[in-house]
């Protein structure tokens, strides 16, 4: 059995090998090639949780689960929010293959998905984006972004506004871009085209008055049937898409609470990404409607990562080998 640590990971995973991997697997969802049941959650703690997530990828011949901790109050700690493995096993003899680290994992896998989102509903001309939070997630959603679209100015928020400009003095460096602290998140998203919501918020941070026309969302921060970023106005107003339908209707508070409040229906989910790769379900219709991608991330996605990590360790001679 194979151990890849966090450090092999980010030195495997790229984000645009991430993107093409994610694209396939999502495919695959909307297919039946890739498999899963809802994920299992056991609630610790305050705000924290402890996920697991099983999955089959048929085509791969691959079985797996990842077992997550999420503990939102790590910002700022020096812990990372989520902390976890990705096991893979041999979906014909049930032989264990590896083990894998999983918070590498998610921090890029979900900002890679949202590319993948963005690449199909975003406008093709859009050049302003607005991310919301600070965190691991901000970080990677910021490169995503930047890989998929000709971004030329970001804002970023943050209730903490020394994290945001932070934030901001870091990543312009790193990305010799041009990167700002708003005081706000309204003056961050109200000239945005595309807007990335990475927040550890249970109650709406994001309003639908404050976004404007033909603006592009990615919500991926709560993730629990009663917690949202978003507030009603905006959902009910946007084209509303999702990584997997089962999940969204048992586990987006973005949308669960729209929905029992009575502004939107239960068709209100216009599909799945997957179903939009396969041009099997409508995408963006006009350049002035807004558009929104809920993402709560899937054990599809963790196998499929950590599938095709394990075959590039193979390959590079990277991770360690251990009787098991």
């Amino acid at each position: 059995m194979l151990i890849i640590n966090g450090k092999e990971v980010a030195e495997i995973l790229t984000m645009e090998s991430c993107i093409a991997v994610m694209e396939t697997v999502l495919a695959d969802l909307s297919e039946g090639e890739a498999v899963q049941s809802l994920r299992q959650v056991l609630p610790l703690e305050e705000r924290n949780v402890l996920g697991m997530m099983p999955g089959y990828l048929r085509r791969e011949g691959i079985a797996g689960a990842k077992i997550i901790s999420v503990f939102p109050g790590n910002h700022g700690s020096g812990l990372p929010s989520h902390q976890g493995m990705v096991s893979l096993f041999d979906a014909a003899t049930g032989v264990p293959l590896a083990m894998v680290d999983g918070q590498s994992i998610t921090a890029i896998r979900t900002a890679a998905v949202s590319a993948a989102a963005t690449k199909l509903l975003a406008r093709e001309e859009a050049e302003s984006l607005a991310v919301l939070g600070t965190g691991e997630q901000a970080r990677s959603h910021l490169e995503a972004m930047l890989q998929v679209r000709g971004i030329k100015r970001t804002k970023v928020w943050s209730r903490t506004p020394g994290k945001a400009r932070a934030f901001a003095d870091a990543m312009s460096s790193r990305w010799n871009a041009e990167i700002t602290a708003a005081l706000s998140v309204e003056d961050a998203v109200m000239d945005a085209d595309i807007i990335c919501t990475a927040t550890a918020a249970g109650e709406p941070v994001l309003h639908g008055a404050w976004v404007k026309p033909g603006a592009h969302i990615n919500a991926i921060g709560a993730c629990r049937a009663h917690e949202r970023e978003l507030d009603t106005a905006l959902v009910a107003g946007a084209r509303l898409y999702v990584d997997r339908l089962e999940s969204a209707v048992h586990e987006a508070g973005d949308y669960l609470i729209p929905l029992s409040e009575g502004a939107i229906t239960a068709d209100h989910i216009i599909g799945e990404i997957g179903g939009l790769l396969k041009g099997r379900v409508p995408g963006r219709r006009s350049s002035d409607e807004i558009t929104l991608f809920k993402g709560l991330g899937l054990a599809v996605q963790d196998l499929a990562a950590g599938f095709y990590i394990y075959k590039q360790a193979g390959a590079l001679h990277k991770g360690v080998e251990i009787s098991f």
